[in-house]
């Protein structure tokens, strides 16, 4: 076992509001990505909105990178925020349905968030992910997520896991350091529960080979 911790986002561009491309910049569309064979980096930081689709088929995971524990902490507080872990037998959950899961190849891409306004508030954020990979090692994984309120990008974060070990369980902590927001922004993203979402792409040697998506309310407790 492999363990990475406290690796913190080397963006560190506080804007809340996504910039205007500048002439020199291309603008790239996810119907530009779609065709493309490999997929990089610097082609998802261009885009200028959220994603509708999937820009890889499940099928691009030839590393077979397995995400089975997840958990999000207030830094400052040290309050454990949100907890999942991937059932490691069908008798752990009751809500298996195996035809669903055959038939839907995107099952397990996509999280739904629910947090209280007071969550919009925290500074700096702790998720702590672990993860297995198959028989191949892993050089330069990296993870760019995006998060976006309808068409605004609230904040871009670049991770690295570094190299991984063929076979092994990996545990990273990656540090999230929050976007002072706009009251009124604030209130806009209470008021909308689900409009808050994110993109979560994931490299291997520059080549995108996962994209995972979630969306976010933050009106917790207050109906």
């Amino acid at each position: 076992m492999s363990l990475l911790s406290n690796s913190k986002s080397e963006n560190s561009d506080s804007s809340i509001v996504s910039k205007q491309p500048s002439n020199a910049d291309l603008i790239v569309t996810e119907e530009m990505l779609l065709k493309k064979d490999k997929i990089t980096p610097d082609d998802v930081l261009k885009l200028p909105k959220i994603t509708e689709n999937y820009l890889c088929s499940p099928d691009a995971n030839v590393y077979n990178i397995d995400f089975i524990k997840f958990k999000i902490r207030d830094l400052d507080s040290g309050m454990v925020l949100f907890e999942i872990a991937k059932p490691t037998s069908i008798s752990e959950s009751e809500d298996v349905n195996l035809e669903v899961e055959e038939i839907d190849p995107n099952s397990g891409r996509f999280v739904r968030y629910q947090f209280t306004p007071q969550f919009l508030k925290l500074k700096t954020v702790g998720a702590t992910v672990e993860f297995t990979i198959g028989s191949k090692p892993i050089n330069k994984f990296r993870m760019i997520e995006r998060h976006f309120f309808r068409d605004k990008l609230l904040k871009s974060f670049d991770f690295e896991f570094g190299f991984c070990i063929p076979n092994s369980k990996n545990t990273c902590e990656h540090i999230y350091e929050f976007p002072n927001l706009p009251p009124e922004l604030i209130d806009e993203m209470v008021k909308n529960p689900f409009e808050t979402r994110s993109d979560s792409f994931y490299f291997i040697d520059e080549t995108l080979m996962m994209h995972n998506k979630a969306d976010y309310a933050y009106d917790g407790g207050l109906k």
